[in-house]
């Protein structure tokens, strides 16, 4: 039989140990939350920091005042109205959003509106008019390269790119070369096509 002394001391040592560890445990995590606040009060964004930024949109003259962090997408839909780049992923990866800045395409989510100063930006607006379309548009019309048209000003812009950049030669060298466009009504064998129609053109200027 057991001596209840023994039981005693047993209750004692289990009673201690919790609290113990309940000490160890809690003291543990102080550092780590204290870290944890720090760090993101040294990760805020500062709040009213704006850049004046000089730029041509779609060959006319601009100033604006934006938000250093803005990016070029949000700065052209929100500020400037101009819709037709669609912001599809957000992270660079749709094409959607493909605009042109000195003649270049560019993922215009990805690009700071800060980095336009001095540049000289092209977006679906700027391509043609109502009364006279781009070699492209016409293209893309003439061969049904949409269906939804979500994506279509970004891969209009992009096929036109794929075309000064001398990447038009072929049908897999078009594939290539528009990988970064993404379709998701599947309207890719019409955007070859139409690609295909336009460099002619295009290319003769």
């Amino acid at each position: 039989m057991s001596d209840p002394h023994d039981r005693q001391f047993l209750e004692i040592t289990r009673r201690q140990v919790l609290e113990a560890g309940t000490i160890v445990a809690v003291s543990g995590m102080l550092p780590v939350a204290a870290q944890a606040q720090a760090s993101s009060s040294q990760l805020a964004p500062e709040n009213g920091v704006t850049v004046q930024v000089r730029f041509q949109i779609n060959g006319q003259p601009s100033v604006l005042e934006i938000d250093a962090r803005a990016s070029l997408l949000d700065m052209l839909r929100e500020r400037l109205g101009l819709v037709g780049a669609k912001k599809g992923c957000d992270h660079g990866q749709c094409g959607a959003c493909t605009v042109h800045i000195d003649g270049r395409r560019v993922a215009s989510c990805l690009t700071l509106a800060a980095k336009i100063d001095g540049r000289d930006v092209t977006t679906i607006e700027g391509v043609g008019s109502a009364d006279t379309l781009h070699p492209m548009q016409q293209a893309f019309i003439d061969h049904d390269a949409l269906q939804c048209g979500y994506c279509t000003p970004g891969q209009i812009m992009a096929a036109i790119a794929c075309v000064k950049e001398g990447h038009a030669s072929t049908p897999e060298e078009i594939r290539e070369y528009m990988s970064g466009n993404i379709c998701r009504c599947g309207a890719y064998v019409g955007i070859v096509a139409a690609i295909e129609q336009a460099a002619p053109q295009i290319e003769r200027g």
